[in-house]
């Protein structure tokens, strides 16, 4: 019992580090080893219990498919190894609670691929939650990581989800995100592949006989909820989640094509009209504000993966 009379219980009211160093490395281990099971065999039960929010959906869904065209398992398997792992862990009251793993993999090992940086942020939902699970990842180049800013007990400074002190609230970024590719505004994204470039590729898609169009949803609740680190500009690295639906539609006579993973995750029949959904998470830089000389978001990465299809 405080002063002010509240009770500290688990630690929900203490700011404390989300996980010990050991318990990182061992979540990272964990999530390794089923994720290495879950892919050669094809089998999402070997994972389900070591992934969630967005990038659960993608990888829950893509074995699901790639179980239902090929029931062997994955002859090609090559084991995903994850080294050089460093990791930052934040103090926060209260619950969910996650740390971010900064590791180095083994898929850029052939000849003329770039070195990049796998970033896995792990969160338990609550005091009853045993497991940490992967909710996030991202592939970047480590030139493009910002400086991380650091507290007193040199711990990685976490960023809430309702912040006022960037150029975009957190809780704002899969809203803002899913209207800026619907219409272009609101104009705080910077130009690139996952922004600007898509934005033209989606007006540009034409095939005769067939009509496409595209909506995209915020996904920015529970698991999916954004998560952020301060950078030590005052700008902040933060993950964050959306949904987005690309709908084709044929004329009479023809039929949108159908491939293997989209029959997968199919349901209803494909007669004119063939609905994809994807989920998406992006890790974005967002400088603080007020940072001037036109500051904007940058999509540093956009990890999307199909979960789902329609027919009618």
């Amino acid at each position: 019992m405080t002063a002010s009379g509240c009770v500290t219980v688990h630690g929900e009211l203490e700011v404390v580090p989300a996980a010990t160093k050991s318990e990182a490395a061992k979540a990272l281990t964990d999530f390794t080893t089923a994720y290495n099971a879950a892919d050669k065999a094809y089998d999402p039960a070997l994972d389900a219990d070591r992934v969630t929010g967005s990038l659960g959906a993608i990888n829950q869904a893509g074995l699901r498919a790639r179980q239902k065209n090929n029931p062997n398992g994955n002859a090609n398997h090559r084991p995903l190894e994850l080294t050089d792992a460093t990791y930052l862990i934040p103090k926060k009251a209260g619950w969910p609670r996650w740390f971010l793993a900064n590791t180095d993999s083994n898929r850029d090992q052939d000849s003329g691929k770039q070195d990049t940086s796998w970033l896995i942020v792990f969160v338990r939902t609550g005091p009853d939650e045993a497991v940490w699970k992967a909710s996030y990842l991202a592939v970047v180049t480590p030139s493009e990581l910002p400086t991380f800013a650091k507290d007193g007990d040199g711990r990685a400074r976490p960023v809430t989800a309702d912040s006022t002190e960037l150029a975009v609230t957190p809780k704002d970024l899969s809203t803002q995100y899913t209207q800026y590719l619907q219409k272009g505004t609101p104009d705080v994204f910077a130009p690139g592949v996952a922004t600007s470039a898509w934005r033209i590729e989606r007006r540009n898609s034409r095939r005769a006989g067939f009509s496409f169009q595209f909506i995209d949803q915020p996904l920015d609740s529970g698991t999916f909820g954004p998560l952020g680190l301060e950078t030590e500009d005052g700008g902040a690295l933060v993950f964050f989640s959306s949904k987005h639906f690309e709908q084709q539609t044929a004329a009479k006579g023809l039929r949108p094509p159908v491939n293997a993973d989209v029959q997968a995750l199919l349901t209803g029949e494909v007669k004119t009209t063939l609905t994809k959904e994807r989920v998406s998470s992006q890790l974005v830089y967002v400088p603080k504000k007020g940072a001037g000389n036109g500051a904007k978001v940058i999509v540093l990465n956009r990890l999307p993966g199909l979960t789902a299809a329609k027919g009618s």
